[in-house]
């Protein structure tokens, strides 16, 4: 019988307690948690994102600091908005919603983003100091998988993990996640050769390859851990992730579902790293 890992739940948990924390850290510090969103442009997906995140900043007792500007900002204007934040000590975390409008350089952008305050995880630094297992700011989604496994106590050591899909934002921080805590990780992707008995032999599957319902059971070892991080519409325009659910669940000890999986542990990760950022600052 297999066991729905309800992530909506426990980011809900999560959120209470470091709410908590944020409170006893300004009461102590008399300092509040800064995190600066910068919108550029009037894309309408990143629109929603940004609003998740500022409500999850309310949520958590974190002062957002949001910043709109508008599609034809020049690169300079941006860069020098962006340097300004990196300056300002009562922000602590600054996230650049991604895509940038066009015409615009993103990674010179992001560049500017001190590594202390790159809540995302995706700077070099974050990067390289994860590959060497360093404290650091994690990459959000990642790091939220890798707590709805702690959730159930799931055991890592030794085991056989498999990521699917190898993307700077989750494929590759997620294998070095993995591989930090024990796992014996193969790290797969579009070109991999037999690819279907590779996943097969996981006993914790990480799907993030970006197609819809492309995991399907013959690719499932019986009694595995099954975290989808995918976000598709299927063929009825209904939300769907990498997996096959309703036929991999069957096989699975453990699996997520999408919507209400991995999505909203991303978020959550977002508001901790910042909350992570701001104690560090007085440390």
């Amino acid at each position: 019988m297999y066991k729905i890992i309800d992530g909506k739940a426990l980011a809900a948990k999560m959120r209470a307690e470091l709410k908590a924390e944020v409170e006893a850290f300004t009461a102590e510090t008399g300092k509040e948690v800064g995190l600066a969103v910068v919108l550029a442009g009037n894309d309408p997906a990143s629109q929603v994102y940004v609003r998740n995140k500022i409500r999850a900043c309310g949520e958590t007792g974190i002062r957002s600091h949001a910043f709109y500007l508008p599609a034809d900002v020049t690169q300079s204007q941006i860069e020098e908005l962006v340097a300004s934040l990196a300056a300002n000590e009562d922000i602590h975390g600054i996230l650049v919603q991604l895509p940038l409008p066009k015409g615009l350089d993103a990674e010179r952008v992001l560049g500017l983003i001190p590594y202390e305050k790159d809540v995302d995880g995706f700077s070099a630094e974050n990067i390289g100091n994860l590959a060497m297992n360093r404290k650091t700011l994690v990459a959000c989604t990642p790091f939220g998988v890798m707590k709805m496994l702690e959730s159930e106590s799931i055991p890592l050591k030794g085991k056989n993990a498999v990521v699917l899909g190898r993307s700077n934002i989750v494929g590759k921080p997620m294998a070095m996640l993995l591989t930090n805590a024990d796992a014996t990780v193969t790290l797969c992707h579009s070109k991999t050769e037999n690819l279907r008995e590779i996943c097969a032999r996981a006993d914790i599957l990480v799907a993030a390859i970006g197609r819809a319902k492309f995991v399907t059971a013959d690719m499932v070892k019986e009694g595995a851990t099954v975290i989808d991080v995918g976000m598709n519409r299927d063929e009825n325009g209904k939300l769907c992730g990498d997996v096959d659910y309703e036929n991999v669940k069957e096989k699975a000890a453990y699996i997520t579902p999408v919507p209400g999986g991995v999505g909203p542990m991303t978020i959550t990760m977002l508001m901790h790293n910042a909350f992570i950022a701001a104690k560090r600052s007085v440390e």
